[in-house]
């Protein structure tokens, strides 16, 4: 971490406040999700904020997130609970962009955070606001990445931390909880099956809920993939933002974000387009947004290989339509072919090896390019939510096997 003055205020989390019907609620206590069953945001003293702070004066902090500390919910710099996450690269995608006439297209490859994908972020800051509030155990369902990275934030902390994915969840982040010491275990069934195993773990064991927004902080550091797309475009924004949607945390909180900079006086240009990305198995968003509903119906029998958009029901549904309506944005299904060809198209033009969710958004800019949505001039950033390489069976190929001694033959 960077070492500041600590006599310095380390955050200015002011209070909690229910996302559907206002309710506030005391920051410095445990909470949960409202009574009214709604997720709780995080409010700050956004004019203390602004007095405090310029962003040129950010510049100078260690490029890791909790370089935004004042916007972030732990009090405390000593309480921070760190690998070194954040700050990822915005990198140009070049050929990918020009193969659909698209002249600014660029992604953020969150893959190279620890434990390989952006869960890196909400794990920890919720771990380190757990910590602080004095929370020792905590407990979560998973579709497989969000408790590797809790899990290995928790044993970083000295927390113990239980885990409950589908049985058909990627092997690798089953290996992951496994060897940072949590409990682990496997339902036959869906998300929504293991939450309610894990909720009796809450209920009888002592466990704090710590699953998709049902604690306040896991959007939070979310939320910073918004404050670094802002720093590293040179405090300006991209015109559309695409982000592989499930649970739709990091788009809600990238939302979150960019209401507070406009808050903070810091953001004055609009705000970009969101696209909310899901797999046609699974697309609740969608079909809510097509409609122009205000919440999503629960989808049946959801199947994709972007397993982590595999959620039939988000809590927070409301909250990621009222950012795409909000936004300007829209919301798009692609089938699990072309999240497959797209994941394959960005290996072959740009040497990147991104995860079926990520590859998902680069379906959906060639949809959206193709249907006039996307302009050529447009700058475009897509969240590339994990490493490919957590994903091995999306890669089927045939290699051949050469004796010793033999010749390749000519091509």
């Amino acid at each position: 971490m960077n070492i500041e003055d600590r006599n310095e205020r380390y955050s200015y989390l002011h209070h909690l406040e229910c996302g559907r019907c206002s309710k506030i609620y005391d920051a410095d206590v445990p909470q949960g999700f409202c009574v009214c069953g709604a997720p709780l945001l995080a409010r700050y003293d956004l004019k203390a904020v602004r007095n405090a702070i310029k962003p040129s004066e950010i510049a100078p902090r260690l490029p890791n997130l909790w370089r935004y500390h004042e916007l972030l919910p732990v009090r405390l710099q000593e309480s921070v609970v760190s690998f070194g996450e954040g700050m990822t690269p915005l990198t140009e995608m070049g050929e990918f962009g020009a193969s659909l006439s698209l002249s600014r297209l660029f992604t953020k490859d969150e893959g190279l955070l620890p434990t390989g994908t952006f869960k890196a972020r909400g794990a920890a800051v919720g771990i380190s606001r757990a910590k602080e509030l004095g929370i020792k155990r905590v407990a979560m369902p998973t579709n497989g990445n969000a408790g590797a990275a809790w899990a290995s934030y928790a044993a970083r902390a000295g927390m113990e931390s239980l885990v409950v994915m589908p049985a058909d969840a990627p092997e690798i982040a089953r290996a992951e909880c496994a060897i940072a010491g949590s409990r682990l275990y496997l339902v036959d069934g869906l998300i929504g099956d293991a939450g309610a195993i894990s909720a009796g773990a809450v209920a009888n064991q002592g466990y704090t809920d710590v699953s998709t927004l049902k604690e306040p902080y896991r959007l939070e550091g979310k939320k910073t993939m918004g404050l670094e797309l802002y720093e590293q475009l040179g405090w300006r924004v991209p015109d559309v933002i695409l982000y592989p949607t499930g649970g739709g945390v990091g788009l809600i909180g990238i939302y979150k974000a960019l209401q507070e900079c406009i808050e903070l006086g810091w953001l004055v240009e609009k705000i970009p387009r969101l696209v909310a990305v899901q797999a046609t198995g699974c697309a609740p968003i969608v079909k809510a947004w097509e409609q122009r509903a205000e919440a999503s119906l629960a989808w049946e029998n959801a199947s994709t290989v972007a397993f982590g958009i595999n959620v039939p029901k988000a809590l927070g549904d409301f909250l990621v339509l009222q950012a795409l309506y909000g936004s300007g944005g829209c919301a798009i299904a692609v089938t699990d072919d072309e999240i497959l060809r797209s994941q394959s198209a960005v290996a072959r033009m740009e040497g990147m090896f991104i995860c079926p969710e990520g590859a998902a958004c680069f379906a959906a800019v060639e949809k959206l390019s193709q249907s006039g949505w996307l302009n050529p001039t447009d700058e475009i950033v897509v969240i590339n939510t994990g490493t490919g390489i957590k994903y091995p069976d999306t890669v089927q190929v045939e290699i051949p096997t050469l004796k010793k001694g033999a010749s390749l033959p000519f091509e």
